[in-house]
C-alpha cells in the first residue's frame, strides 16, 4: 500500500520507485521564505545602517569612533552587560535549578513572576529601580551609608540589566534541567561521587551550551537596552552614559551620520562577541554529545 501523501511513480530505467511526495513544502521553498523573510526583517534593515555608515569614510569613521565620549559610552554599556549577563548565568541557573528539582509553597507563582520583566515597560522598570536605589530609596539610603552608591553609577546601570535578562537565563536553562536523565547523577553517586563532584562531572557538562546561550541572550538584551537604564543611570558623559542614550542624542541633534556610525560599531562589536559565545556553545555541545555517546 502507499502511505497517504505518497506518490508511486515509475523510473526512467523500467524498475518501479516510491516517490513521497511531502505535505509540507520542501527544502527549497522552506529555504526561499526563510531567506526572503529574514532579509525583510533582519538582514535588510542592518545593511541600511552599515551603508549609511559607509557614506562616511574610513577617516570620517575612526574620527567618530575614537571620540573619548563614544568610547566610554561603549565600555560602559559592553561592561555592565557582560557583567550583568554573567551574573546572570550563575543566579539564573541556580533558580532553574532550585524550580526543577524541589518541591515548595507558592512555587508556581515565583516561576511565574520570572516573566514579569517580559511584560513591564522598561521606562516603569527603571523608575522603580531608580526610587529604590536612589539617594533616598528603601535600599539606597542604606548601601550609602555603608559607601555603596548604586543609583546614577555604572554600578546601577549594572542592577538593571540584571533585573531585565534573568529570565532569559532562566526559560533557557530551565528546559535541559527538567529533561536531564537523574538516573547518571545517581549512578554517580553510587560509584562514591561527593555532591559536587556529581554537579561538576555529570551535570555541568550538559549544561553549559545551555547556560551560554541564556548568557549570549541576556548579553545581547543589555547592550541595547535603554528604557530601564536611562533613569537610574544618571547619564552623566564618561561616566555613566551608554551608547544607545548617545545614540539617541545624536539623533535629537540631527547627527544621524554620527548616529549611524555609533550604532554600525555596536553592531560589529556585538557580532563579534555573540559569534565567540556562539562557537564556544558549539564545541561544548559536541563534547557533551561525546561523552554522552
Amino acid at each position: 500500500m502507499t502511505p497517504p501523501g505518497s506518490q508511486q511513480q515509475p523510473a526512467a530505467g523500467g524498475a518501479g520507485r516510491v516517490r513521497r511526495r511531502r505535505v509540507v513544502p520542501g527544502f527549497g521553498l522552506s529555504l526561499g521564505y526563510t531567506l526572503s523573510w529574514l532579509g525583510l526583517i533582519v538582514l535588510i534593515p542592518l545593511a541600511g545602517v552599515f551603508l549609511h555608515a559607509a557614506q562616511l569614510g574610513p577617516g570620517e569613521l575612526w574620527r567618530i569612533w575614537t571620540e573619548p565620549r563614544v568610547l566610554s559610552a561603549l565600555r560602559v554599556s559592553f561592561t555592565t552587560s557582560l557583567a550583568a549577563a554573567a551574573f546572570n548565568a550563575v543566579m539564573g541557573t541556580w533558580v532553574a535549578w532550585v524550580f526543577v528539582r524541589y518541591r515548595f509553597p507558592g512555587r508556581r507563582l515565583f516561576d511565574a513572576m520570572i516573566d514579569l520583566p517580559f511584560a513591564l515597560p522598561t521606562a516603569v522598570a527603571g523608575i522603580a529601580l531608580a526610587a529604590l536605589y536612589g539617594p533616598n530609596g528603601w535600599m539606597g539610603r542604606w548601601l550609602e551609608a555603608i559607601g555603596i552608591q548604586v543609583a546614577y553609577t555604572p554600578l546601577g546601570i549594572t542592577v538593571a540589566l540584571v533585573f531585565i535578562g534573568l529570565p532569559f537565563v532562566v526559560r533557557v536553562v530551565q528546559p535541559v534541567l527538567a529533561e536531564s536523565e537523574r538516573e547518571m547523577e545517581e549512578a554517580a553517586a553510587t560509584l562514591g561521587a561527593n555532591r559536587w563532584q556529581v554537579v561538576w562531572r555529570v551535570i555541568l557538562p550538559g549544561l553549559w551550551p545551555a547556560v551560554l546561550a541564556g548568557f549570549a541572550l541576556a548579553f545581547a538584551r543589555g547592550v541595547g537596552e535603554y528604557g530601564s537604564v536611562i533613569f537610574i543611570a544618571g547619564n552623566l558623559p564618561q561616566v555613566s552614559e551608554i551608547a544607545p542614550l548617545l545614540i539617541t542624542i545624536k539623533l535629537e541633534e540631527f547627527d544621524y551620520a554620527g548616529a549611524t556610525a555609533i550604532a554600525a560599531l555596536m553592531l560589529l562589536l556585538s557580532f563579534v562577541l555573540l559569534l565567540l559565545i556562539n562557537t564556544l556553545q558549539s564545541r561544548l555541545q559536541r563534547t557533551s554529545s561525546g561523552r554522552v555517546g
